[in-house]
């Protein structure tokens, strides 16, 4: 792969970056340039949707990388997305975070022992939005616990979520493959939702190439270490050089 070929649209590398590296260390490069790159050429998933899931692995919680974000955003919009879909994906970001209540509400009332309340509805009565989320077969088993700790909070939670199955933005398996994008990333690798995502989307009709595509383009975030770090690299070495030279 040539430096010509990477642009600042051509998978996860910011402009300029590639270059550098290839000035470095042309092998390495080359090996990191064909696997970063590698579902943005394979074709398995559209141009558009390769851009979508790149967002989403960017726009999370659990990243917030304003610059591949952007970047990301552009090509997809270049590639045919909506604003709809991308509002989604920042939707989809945000709620992301109710699994911090996955992992710690099971240990607190494992810790609380006879302190926990038992398994109760709502004080305020129905819980429709749980019903909703367990009719869609889009409920958790692990939201159970913070469930029995709070259900009228939970309810309210749900009530963001159902509207990101229910809108109807994104068919049954772009939301599948796009959910387990954001559970399979490297800055959160949540086991349980990245199993329950590929189950549905396998269900939902989606290929075990697809899958593969969507967990590629995951692992070639990494280049966000190149894109950050080669820059400041060069500033540094640059500085320091400067500085010997004036002393």
């Amino acid at each position: 792969m040539s430096s010509k070929e990477t642009t600042p649209s051509a998978g996860p590398w910011a402009e300029g970056v590639f270059r550098t590296l290839s000035e470095r260390d042309a092998s390495w490069a080359a090996a990191m340039g064909e696997a970063s790159l590698g579902s943005w050429r394979s074709g398995v998933l559209s141009a558009r949707f390769v851009e979508l899931v790149a967002v989403a692995v960017n726009v999370a919680v659990t990243s917030l990388d304003a610059d591949a974000t952007r970047r990301h955003m552009r090509a997809a919009l270049a590639a045919g997305a909506t604003e709809a879909e991308l509002f989604t994906l920042v939707k989809m970001g945000t709620v992301m975070a109710l699994h911090s209540a996955s992992l710690g509400a099971p240990i607190l009332i494992e810790e609380a022992g006879a302190k926990a309340p038992a398994a109760t509805t709502s004080p305020h009565g129905a819980t429709p939005f749980v019903d909703r989320m367990k009719a869609m077969g889009q409920w958790n088993a692990a939201w159970d616990p913070f469930f029995a700790l709070d259900p009228r909070w939970t309810d309210a939670v749900m009530a963001a979520g159902v509207g990101l199955y229910a809108d109807g933005v994104f068919d049954a398996k772009e939301m599948e493959l796009l959910s387990i994008a954001f559970d399979a990333s490297i800055t959160h690798m949540y086991a349980p939702g990245t199993r329950r995502h590929i189950r549905n989307a396998l269900a939902a009709g989606a290929t075990v190439s697809e899958i593969m595509d969507v967990l590629k383009i995951c692992v070639s975030r990494g280049v966000e270490s190149c894109n950050l770090g080669l820059p400041i690299l060069a500033e540094e070495v640059a500085r320091t050089r400067n500085a010997a030279a004036d002393s």
